[in-house]
């Protein structure tokens, strides 16, 4: 409680005490008894009432977030050019009074949904873009009271300034903004940029009546429901289409694996038969070495291929048949006579 409105409750107390004291006072005259000392006692309550009636109605108490606009009747205009400040202060009892403003920050919301905004029900605002499509647009403006022009704002407005200054302009500015931007553009690639408009538009319409914009806030955009029914349609459609060629890729990539799988089995074949081929010429030329060897030891020596051919046979053969009417391939050693074993003789 501050000094002024402690002033005010010990005036009224007084007049409480006051109209007491005539109702004692009547009943002690009724009864024929004395009432000086109570008159004495009433016509002084009576003169602290009313100089502490005029002292509290002289006395305003501005709050830190608040500004006075003093009506004056001694004033030419009507009004005080400067605001009271945050304090105690004084105006001429009965001749001026001072009308509170607060200058904090006030928020004024538009919504679509029943209990969000100022106004009760759906408080959209409902704005067609450039190319002809209805959206609607919740909103949230936050603002204040230009301390330096309040009186202004009291002589214009009152205390009407949020339902016929911040809402109407705040609307008005949203929709000649929107109707600038294609809808696609409006909630997408230009969201931003078309916000941003929105609020110096709307700072500069409120600098001229008194009260300067804090932030503007776009809190949501809705479409007619045949608009969101056409753009969930394109969704769907760009989804499929985003599926599809993903898929395409896929295959893409499956085909590109089985192709440098089926190169990899063909170089890998082309790797065997080139090491297969490299190493038959190797045993080609070494078997050609080894005939070139063989050939030059049989010019040497003729009985050396009689003798690897007889190795070749089974060791302990002594005679070799062979057909009457085949040629010899080759000249046969002499081979050792058999001795025939002595006859056993008889024993007389």
């Amino acid at each position: 409680m501050n000094v002024a409105s402690l002033i005010k409750l010990i005036a009224a107390t007084a007049w409480v005490v006051f109209f007491g004291l005539i109702v004692i006072v009547v009943l002690r005259a009724s009864r024929n008894k004395n009432v000086k000392g109570v008159v004495t006692i009433t016509l002084v309550v009576l003169a602290g009432a009313i100089i502490l009636s005029v002292v509290s109605a002289g006395l305003v108490f501005i709050q830190p977030e608040e500004r006075g606009v003093v009506i004056s009747a001694l004033q030419p205009a009507g009004y005080r050019p400067v605001p009271l400040q945050p304090g105690l202060r004084w105006v001429i009892p009965f001749f001026e009074n001072a009308v509170i403003y607060p200058i904090s920050r006030q928020t004024y919301t538009m919504s679509i949904a029943t209990n969000e905004g100022q106004v009760q029900g759906d408080d959209s605002i409902a704005a067609r873009t450039a190319d002809g499509q209805e959206i609607f647009v919740d909103a949230s403006v936050i603002y204040a009271i230009d301390p330096a022009k309040v009186v202004g704002l009291h002589i214009d407005w009152q205390d009407r300034y949020t339902a016929e200054l911040v809402r109407p302009l705040a609307r008005g500015v949203i929709r000649d903004v929107v109707s600038q931007y294609k809808v696609e553009e409006v909630v997408t690639s230009k969201r931003v940029e078309m916000t941003t408009k929105i609020s110096a538009d709307m700072q500069k319409k409120m600098e001229d009546n008194g009260l300067s914009l804090v932030t503007f806030i776009l809190r949501n955009i809705s479409f007619s429901p045949e608009y969101a029914a056409s753009v969930e349609q394109k969704q769907v459609a760009e989804q499929q289409a985003q599926q599809a060629k993903f898929v395409v890729e896929q295959r893409r990539q499956e085909a590109e694996q089985a192709r440098q799988v089926a190169q990899g089995q063909a170089d890998a074949v082309v790797i065997n038969a080139q090491g297969a081929a490299d190493a038959r010429l190797l045993q080609a030329d070494a078997e050609a070495k080894a005939l070139t060897l063989i050939e030059g030891a049989l010019r040497n020596n003729d009985n050396l291929l009689l003798y690897q051919y007889i190795s070749k046979l089974a060791p302990g053969i002594q005679v070799m048949l062979v057909p009457n009417n085949n040629p010899y391939l080759m000249t046969l050693p002499s081979l050792p006579t058999a001795t025939p074993a002595p006859a056993p003789t008889a024993t007389p």
